[in-house]
């Protein structure tokens, strides 16, 4: 079997995985390109929920844990000229923002209601 018929079943497995598209009085099917986007809208989707659920551990920590202390930890020396890097801790609150979480503090606190949480950043249709 060659790399191309490969790549051609992946592509007739992803049809019939994420079925045709309605549009305009019928039914069609999805183009490679609108397969593409599915795919990489899942594997970002992916990242943030996982991004959530370490933040959420990290919060309801003790004080102790070197974990903690390590994201609590402000650097004394100043960044570097330029534009900045984006960091953990940035995404994550973009992240909140986007989900549109004005109480995260006591959500974070509660496992199990930030988990539902989850289930929210998971049906996102925003591309970051």
């Amino acid at each position: 079997m060659t790399m191309m018929m490969i790549i051609i079943i992946i592509i007739i497995i992803l049809r019939k995985i994420f079925g045709p598209t309605y549009e305009n009085g019928s039914w069609r099917i999805k183009t490679n390109q609108e397969l593409d986007k599915l795919i990489k809208h899942k594997k970002i989707n992916f990242v943030r929920v996982q991004r959530l659920g370490w933040y959420g551990h990290i919060e309801r920590m003790q004080e102790t844990r070197m974990v903690k202390a390590i994201h609590a930890w402000k650097p004394i020396s100043k960044r570097p000229i330029g534009r900045q890097k984006i960091r953990w801790e940035d995404d994550v609150k973009e992240d909140k923002q986007r989900l549109e979480l004005p109480n995260w503090k006591i959500l974070v606190q509660d496992g199990r209601r930030w988990k539902e949480v989850f289930g929210k950043a998971k049906t996102l249709h925003q591309d970051l």
